[in-house]
């Protein structure tokens, strides 16, 4: 294998398809799409944004042994088919995926040279704040997302090589292409 992994995850809210989007746009990687149990958005394209599959197919992948990470968030399964990443990986291209805590701390025992990138939002406010304008998440819901936000916050620094503000989406998308820039030119493969 010769592409590198870079791994993105944060708080739910945080930013990150936004921040993606930009990155994208500056750099040339394979995106790993997620396969989701969660109910696709009005926005969202299927095979795009997620593949979008019921619990049956999701644990079927998983007993196959076809998904490089999977985990639960929110009451929904998340993870990562495992065949498209290592055709990249094979054809020398570096893969960039957005995914959560869980799936990151399984892909970096997997594949240690992979390079995590944690995004935080300014505070734990302006978190609240994004979740709101959301307009598709319950009150409830919001201050779950904000207990796992505190307690990813909390632990980042353990599991992450390095951690980026979204204050600003164009300049936190900065930020994410010059540490993946770093990280290639570094070698990490």
């Amino acid at each position: 294998m010769s592409g590198v992994l870079f791994v993105v995850s944060g708080p739910s809210g945080v930013g990150k398809s936004s921040i993606l989007a930009e990155v994208r746009k500056a750099v040339d990687f394979f995106f790993s799409v997620s396969m989701t149990t969660r109910d696709r958005r009005p926005h969202e394209i299927d095979g795009v944004d997620y593949w979008f599959v019921n619990r049956s197919v999701f644990e079927a992948a998983v007993a196959a042994g076809e998904l490089m990470e999977w985990a639960e968030y929110g009451g929904n399964l998340y993870g990562t088919p495992r065949a498209p990443v290592l055709a990249a990986l094979e054809r020398g291209e570096h893969v960039l995926f957005d995914i959560e805590n869980k799936g990151a701390q399984q892909i970096r025992d997997a594949y240690k040279h992979a390079v995590l990138v944690f995004v935080l939002p300014p505070s734990l406010e302006e978190l609240e704040l994004r979740l709101h304008k959301r307009g598709d998440t319950s009150d409830e819901d919001i201050a779950r997302r904000l207990a796992v936000a505190q307690e990813q916050i909390a632990n980042a620094a353990e599991l992450y090589d390095f951690q980026v503000i979204n204050d600003s989406i164009a300049t936190a998308a900065a930020e994410m292409v010059s540490i993946l820039i770093a990280a290639h030119d570094q070698g990490c493969a």
